[in-house]
């Protein structure tokens, strides 16, 4: 088994197809089918079902696809820092969108400062995307506020938050006091998009008290968001800490509501199986200090 066995393998599950992975390797077929054999034959495992032509990845598979992409891309880490050791190197840091909002932008931003050589490339998208790309070692770690659900990432807590409920001056609810759960029922909301960690929270917490509710509109972003809100279009579902102007200036007034408590915690996630370099763990570290 080689680094050269784990590459075609990989090709072969992220296109599909063996004729797909040999024309981006540019070998034959043949070679890409040998090499996946051998693999097979080497581990005694089957990597792939096929039915109907399509090739399906099995448990195993699966299994030993996690450890190849960490060994081939520790390879190519070690090939860069060993070719290039004027270059400090590149991380790769994956945030869900309320943390992109609040807090990533002074994280790079001061790690930037401390180590001028090493550039920082951030990627953000839901939470529910975001471990996804953990998972595919497309990025080197990720700060989060919703959960993740695969066993094979490591999260460590490193801050609490809280979601509230907001609404604009026109909103029948804008100056009440407290209400009921119940209140809630029916009522339409401004939420994030299927995969985010506020949007899970929220819907996790209707269910518990077994409400329904009304998606008015759900939003990628936390600026729309609050402005849906400030135009009166339902309530708002965020981050107290994204809203603390608006609530300063009324523009949106927090609706309280008795007996619910959005807690919540972010957290830093990374595969079980990354290597975390010296850069990597002093970004991390920068997360602790933030708090």
């Amino acid at each position: 088994m080689t680094l050269r066995h784990l590459t075609i393998f990989i090709k072969v599950f992220d296109l599909g197809s063996m004729t797909a992975a040999a024309q981006a390797l540019f070998i034959s077929q043949p070679t890409v089918s040998q090499a996946i054999s051998e693999l097979e034959n080497y581990y005694g495992i089957k990597l792939f079902d096929r039915l109907a032509k399509h090739l399906f990845i099995t448990d195993k598979g699966a299994q030993l696809l996690s450890y190849a992409r960490h060994i081939t891309d520790l390879v190519t880490e070690m090939e860069q820092a060993m070719k290039n050791p004027d270059q400090h190197g590149l991380i790769k840091v994956g945030a869900s969108l309320t943390i992109a909002n609040y807090l990533l932008p002074d994280l790079v931003s001061k790690f930037s400062q401390q180590y001028p050589l090493i550039k920082v490339q951030a990627i953000t998208k839901n939470t529910k995307d975001i471990e996804s790309l953990v998972m595919k070692n497309a990025i080197d770690f990720a700060i989060v506020e919703g959960s993740v659900h695969s066993p094979d990432i490591i999260e460590n807590v490193f801050m609490e938050d809280k979601l509230i409920l907001v609404c604009g001056k026109t909103h029948f609810l804008y100056n009440s006091k407290s209400i009921s759960p119940l209140s809630l029922k029916d009522l339409s909301f401004i939420v994030r998009e299927a995969g985010s960690g506020t949007r899970e929270l929220f819907e996790n917490m209707m269910a518990a008290h077994e409400l329904t509710w009304q998606p008015a509109w759900e939003c990628n972003g936390s600026d729309i968001l609050k402005n849906a809100a400030i135009k009166g279009l339902g309530i708002g579902v965020i981050s107290q800490r994204l809203v603390e102007e608006e609530l300063k200036t009324g523009t949106l007034a927090r609706i309280n509501v008795k007996n619910i408590d959005l807690q919540r915690k972010f957290s830093v996630i990374y595969h079980k199986n990354k290597f975390l370099s010296g850069s990597m763990q002093a970004f991390i570290t920068l997360c602790y200090k933030f708090v």
